[in-house]
């Protein structure tokens, strides 16, 4: 009997995980804890399964979910970018007593070493994206001797990966670069689907890296990382419904699913009804008093000033939309007329210069004696010419952003802009490449708030913060400067805010700004993604 009760807890707590890790899967963070937290609960308590016989059992599957939950807090903290500050404590608090309950197991045997260098891994990443590089790089490390332990070379891949951000972090790009070299080294003829992911971000990061040595092959692997992402989109979401299919009982899965959606639905039905009735019984009372304010309004001057005043509203309305309408044309046209000319003085004049460099070049070799000063002259001429071609290039749309996108492209903003007077950090959180007008429109829009701090702040210190999370991008600027009283500064065009809030009004975004006097300013800016257009190969 006790043999009966413990198999039919063994499956509960099994489906329990698995439906906590298809929630996981599907980036359904919150609704996954509540079944991971039931099995940690109910195993710590339940006497059937706290036998000497499944004490191997027990340890094993607490272990897996203490990690599904500590993973899960930790997804939560990275995409709690714009909201409040004591749920992003306790997220960050309850990921680090999650990770810490496998951490301070002391056995270190085949059974849980891989958990605890998963662990390991997390924390390097966790404590990345705090900034605490010493502690990020003590626990990549220890993640790196325990997959090297186990000749578990794709997660040792992903641990170099971790330890080679750190670097290219603090800007030691030769070491960041050595380190993905490494790591890629080890996955190199490995095609599963999780050595291909981890290939994808190495390549990615390694290009960013050779670019800021002025290693110019970085390109190749930029396009390299690109073509890995677009091919697995597709083929992951298959592997975890294969995985699901091969491993479980799906028809249970299925029947305990469709029943927690059934009650969902009851739920919302009986919230419905709820709504409904007391629409109904708003209705009823706006029905009276509109009975009661027709009854009032004798008056015919009264109704005709109210009709006027409509009338002017609507006007005002039509002609406040016909102005951000003719705006957004003209910032259109002029991003459309900086990327043509932008990319003429690259493609077309560059190379002409470049070509007429050449030749000169030849028929330096081609005389014989004394070189006439004047072609030493002309190459000069032409050198300079084509330096600040590339500078004006740069100038009118950033070839950075072209080529890398805007999470380097805004990295390469902070550093050109940072000076002895003013730093500007930045985070950055999972982002890719989106569509190109997208992009640029997006970068002008931080780059217009970056030059006001600049021009205005008197800050010493100014961060972006950026990611994405539920097809928006999410943007936020503060500065430590004097601030201003944005009530008297709104209708002002000094700092350029009406022609930004049209151009995100647009873009069909929502826009904020929290400053005071002397406390520095944040702007908080949400913006719907638009996406690539997908490229069909024949």
């Amino acid at each position: 009997m006790d043999r009966s009760k413990n198999k039919d807890r063994k499956i509960f707590y099994k489906t329990n995980f698995l439906i906590g890790n298809i929630f996981y899967e599907t980036l359904g963070f919150k609704d996954g804890i509540k079944y991971f937290r039931v099995n940690v609960n109910d195993i710590l308590k339940d006497s059937l399964l706290l036998d000497v016989n499944n004490n191997n059992f027990n340890k094993k599957f607490l272990i897996q979910n203490y990690l599904r939950l500590g993973s899960s807090y930790h997804k939560l903290k990275e995409r709690e970018l714009l909201k409040d500050k004591e749920l992003l404590k306790k997220y960050r608090d309850s990921t680090l007593y999650f990770y810490g309950k496998i951490i301070d197991i002391n056995e270190l045997s085949d059974d849980f070493s891989e958990e605890k260098a998963k662990v390991y891994s997390n924390l390097s990443a966790f404590y990345i994206n705090d900034s605490l590089y010493d502690l990020a790089e003590k626990f990549a490390n220890k993640s790196i001797s325990i997959h090297k332990l186990k000749n578990d070379k794709v997660n040792q891949a992903a641990a170099l990966g971790n330890l080679a951000s750190i670097y290219l972090i603090q800007e030691d790009y030769k070491l960041a670069k050595k380190t993905y070299l490494e790591g890629l080294a080890l996955i190199r003829n490995d095609n599963s689907a999780k050595a291909i992911r981890f290939k994808a971000s190495l390549y990615a990061n390694l290009s960013w890296s050779m670019y800021k040595l002025k290693d110019y092959k970085a390109y190749e692997f930029q396009e390299m990382s690109y073509d890995i992402k677009d091919g697995l989109r597709d083929t992951e979401f298959r592997g975890i419904v294969k995985k699901i299919n091969a491993e479980y009982d799906v028809d249970t899965v299925k029947k305990l699913v469709l029943k927690e959606a059934e009650n969902k639905r009851l739920k919302n039905q009986r919230i419905f009804l709820a709504i409904v009735i007391s629409a109904f019984v708003i209705i009823l009372s706006l029905l009276f008093w509109v009975n009661v304010y027709k009854l009032r309004q004798k008056n015919f001057g009264l109704q005709l000033s109210q009709t006027q005043l409509l009338q002017h509203q609507n006007i005002e309305k039509i002609r406040s939309e016909s102005q951000v309408r003719i705006l957004n044309a003209t910032i259109d046209g002029k991003e459309s007329e900086r990327k043509q000319i932008a990319e003429t003085l690259h493609d077309s004049v560059s190379a002409l210069l470049s070509s007429a460099n050449l030749h000169l070049q030849a028929t330096r070799s081609q005389l014989n004696g004394e070189i006439p000063i004047e072609i030493d002259k002309t190459q000069e001429i032409i050198t300079e010419a084509s330096q600040k071609i590339r500078d004006l290039s740069h100038t009118l749309v950033s070839s950075v952003l072209l080529k890398f996108g805007l999470k380097y492209a805004i990295k390469d903003m902070a550093d050109k802009y940072s000076n002895s007077q003013i730093k500007i950090d930045t985070r950055i959180g999972e982002t890719r490449r989106y569509e190109q007008n997208f992009e640029i429109k997006v970068y002008n829009i931080i780059q217009e708030f970056v030059n006001n701090i600049l021009k205005h702040s008197k800050a010493e210190k100014a961060m972006i913060h950026l990611n994405e999370a539920d097809s928006k991008l999410y943007l936020r600027i503060s500065d430590d400067g004097i601030g201003f009283d944005k009530n008297k500064i709104i209708n002002k065009d000094g700092l350029g805010l009406n022609q930004i809030e049209a151009r995100i009004q647009m873009m069909k975004g929502d826009f904020l700004i929290d400053s005071t006097l002397k406390n520095g300013t944040v702007i908080k800016v949400v913006l719907p993604i638009l996406e690539k257009e997908a490229i069909n190969l024949v």
